[in-house]
């Protein structure tokens, strides 16, 4: 099984890894490879890490979602899965059992000389046992001094334990005063601004900046609200961490470093027993301290993380107060500006009525004007515009009279009559311009229909030139040609001459494209003889005539690979090599200007010799099990392969016409038979009558 991994289409993303020294990345530590691939290796490799341990591998694989390989083989993926393992392949059963035979008659030998031993060792005991007796008696006696002594110096230490206790205690409510004073006086603070506002009406005057920065130092609060909570949270995990390592350093640290104290004082450097005690004490000692310095220096960074804390705090606290002054600020102006928005709606309120009072007005005189119909012209005003009111009205007075005459003429027909022609021009001109881009489109309809007529009668042109080569190199003797199917081909003898006439101006050279009706396949197999449609061939004859077409596409529009199953399984062996032939001269490239080609792939699937002789690469295909494998052959054995399946079916044919003879000369002796006996029963007949006569 192989994976291509094309280097232009993979896609690999930044990768970081782990800063520690327990892991490092794979790739650069255990892999050299040439930097040209190096996309494909990082594709591969870039998420796996190598570990010190298995549990290194477990803990960076899920911290850091990669797979962690540890020098012993053993994989633990991203996913939590933990596989793998180095396994010895050089090791065996035989050899193990060796091994063992060998470690059993080490163990009969090791066995003898460990009962030798026991005996000595056995004697060795009594005598130690003896001198025992009397040490314990004598540390008897001394333990009993000792846990007198260390009664009394727990009692005293209890007593120093309470009164560090009850000074820590004190301490601690010391350091707790500031804070609270501050808390109770913004309390104070607050409960004061509280009742000032108690008394104000609760309305809406701030600006739209004074809201927004009213709304940002809110966010501001509340975000500083979150940061003092999260360092109190922090002081107090300090506080218990610190309290903790306190209590075991008092409670463990220190009464082990005093009873060390008190068992190295209390030793006899007489005995070799004791002097071990003392060395392993000494050892523990030590390492108590060690451990003792670690957690003394634990508490000082928690001090000190303690202490900045408590800055932290102190400068969020100031911060909180600075931003509560200046809320009050805010306050203050948005009472006042709601002040000044009452007193603006109320003299909105009265332009707003001034302003439909004289909406109203204006749409009267408007009204007015109306029913007065279309003015005069300005020259005939400044005749009456000399004239009196008094002579005016008298004027007004006769002409009322003389409209009367006119009462039932429409006094708004002139300005109707100028809409209206208005109307007309503005829809002729809209008609012209439809009419205008509708040829257009016609004309572009028709440049795309001419294309694509072009396109089609092209296409067929070349494909059809292709399919005449193709088919004269698959059949010398022979000859091929496309012909496409019209409407005149369906077109009676009989029609009217009024349709032959249109057809005929047609251009033969590009006819129009709705004229087809579909394309037919005229061929013949010999020099001189009748050509044959699609409907008159044999399969054989179809098949090769199909493939002719599809090699005919394939130059007009070459594709870059082909895939055929058993295309020459209805083929003699003379189509076969032409056809055989013309695969392998596809294939190959050509620079001929007259005749240019590029490579071209074909895959075929065959149990024939042709195509096999003509192919560049064999493979063989076997199923078992249920599953199928790919073999590369060379030529000599794919056609051996091939030359036995076809005498393996030859022979099989002759088992089968030979069964059929069988058949059928049994058949024909067993109708002869019958037809002897029926002439024997005849002649029979026949001499019977003839006595009879």
């Amino acid at each position: 099984r192989v994976t291509f991994l094309p280097l232009n289409q993979l896609k690999v993303d930044n990768v970081r890894y782990p800063d520690s020294a327990d892991v490092a990345p794979l790739m650069e530590q255990c892999i050299t490879f040439d930097p040209a691939v190096r996309r494909a290796m990082e594709h591969v490799f870039a998420r796996k890490l190598l570990a010190r341990s298995v549990d290194v591998a477990s803990t960076w694989s899920g911290r850091s979602n990669m797979d962690a390989i540890t020098l012993d083989g053993d994989l633990c993926s991203r996913r939590g899965a933990l596989t793998g393992g180095f396994v010895d392949v050089n090791k065996s059963r035989l050899r193990a059992h060796q091994d063992l035979q060998r470690a059993e008659r080490a163990l009969k030998h090791l066995e003898v000389e460990q009962r030798e031993m026991k005996e000595k060792s056995t004697a060795a005991d009594q005598q130690v046992s003896n001198a025992m007796a009397e040490v314990q008696r004598l540390e008897a006696k001394h333990a009993n001094l000792i846990h007198l002594m260390s009664r009394i110096e727990d009692d005293v230490m209890k007593l120093e334990k309470a009164t560090e206790r009850n000074t820590k205690q004190i301490k601690q409510i010391e350091e707790d005063i500031p804070s609270t004073e501050v808390q109770i006086t913004s309390l104070d603070g607050q409960i004061h601004r509280l009742q000032e506002e108690m008394g104000t009406e609760l309305t809406k005057t701030l600006s739209e900046e004074e809201q927004a920065l009213l709304e940002e130092l809110k966010g501001t609060q509340a975000r500083l609200d979150s940061e003092i909570d999260h360092h109190n949270q922090v002081l107090e995990e300090a506080t218990i961490k610190r309290q903790k390592l306190q209590s075991h350093l008092e409670d463990n640290l220190i009464m082990r470093r005093n009873e060390l104290t008190e068992t190295s004082s209390g030793s006899r450097p007489g005995e070799s027993a004791a002097s071990t005690m003392l060395a392993k004490t000494k050892e523990d000692l030590e390492y108590k301290k060690r451990e003792l310095e670690e957690a003394t220096q634990s508490a000082e960074e928690v001090e000190e993380q303690l202490s900045e804390v408590k800055n932290t705090d102190d400068i969020l606290r100031a911060d909180i107060s600075s931003i509560k002054n200046e809320l009050d600020k805010l306050k203050t102006q948005d009472a006042k500006y709601n002040k000044e928005l009452e007193e603006a709606q109320q003299d909105q309120e009265k332009l707003l009525n001034k302003r439909s009072m004289c909406t109203q007005k204006r749409e009267d005189y408007m009204r007015k004007i109306q029913e007065l119909g279309s003015l005069p012209p300005a020259a005939e005003v400044s005749v009456f515009a000399k004239k009196s009111i008094a002579a005016l009205m008298k004027n007004l007075e006769k002409i009322n009279k003389d409209l009367k005459k006119y009462s039932h003429v429409n006094k708004k027909a002139f300005d109707q009559f100028v809409n209206f022609s208005e109307q007309r021009d503005a829809l002729i001109k809209r008609k012209e311009e439809l009419d205008e881009g509708g040829l257009k489109v016609k004309e572009l309809i028709e440049s795309l229909d001419r294309k694509k007529d072009e396109a089609i009668n092209r296409t067929f042109r070349g494909v059809s030139a292709h399919f005449k080569d193709v088919f004269k190199e698959l059949v010398p003797n022979g000859a091929g040609e496309l012909i496409m199917r019209t409407i005149m081909d369906d077109v009676d003898s009989e029609s009217d001459e009024d349709d032959e006439a249109k057809l005929a101006k047609k251009d033969p050279g590009n006819p129009d494209v709705s004229l087809y009706r579909g394309v037919g396949i005229k061929v013949r197999f010999s020099r001189v003889g009748e050509n044959f449609m699609m409907s008159q061939l044999s399969g054989g004859q179809k098949a090769l005539v199909a493939m002719g077409l599809i090699f005919a596409i394939q130059r007009c529009d070459p594709a870059p690979f082909y895939l055929f199953d058993e295309l020459d399984q209805a083929l003699d062996s003379t189509y076969r090599a032409a056809v055989a032939s013309l695969i392998k001269r596809q294939a190959t490239p050509s620079d001929d200007p007259n005749d240019p080609r590029e490579s071209t792939q074909f895959i075929c699937s065959t149990f024939r010799p042709e195509l096999v002789a003509a192919a560049n690469r064999c493979f063989g295909i076997s199923h078992q099990n249920k599953v199928s494998s790919l073999h590369l052959l060379t030529k000599n054995d794919a056609l051996h392969f091939i030359a036995n399946l076809m005498s393996e079916e030859e022979a099989v044919g002759e088992v089968t016409s030979m069964a059929t003879s069988r058949a059928v000369g049994s058949r024909g002796s067993s109708e002869s038979a019958k037809r002897r006996k029926i002439g024997e029963n005849d002649d029979d007949d026949d001499q019977s009558s003839a006595i009879e006569d």
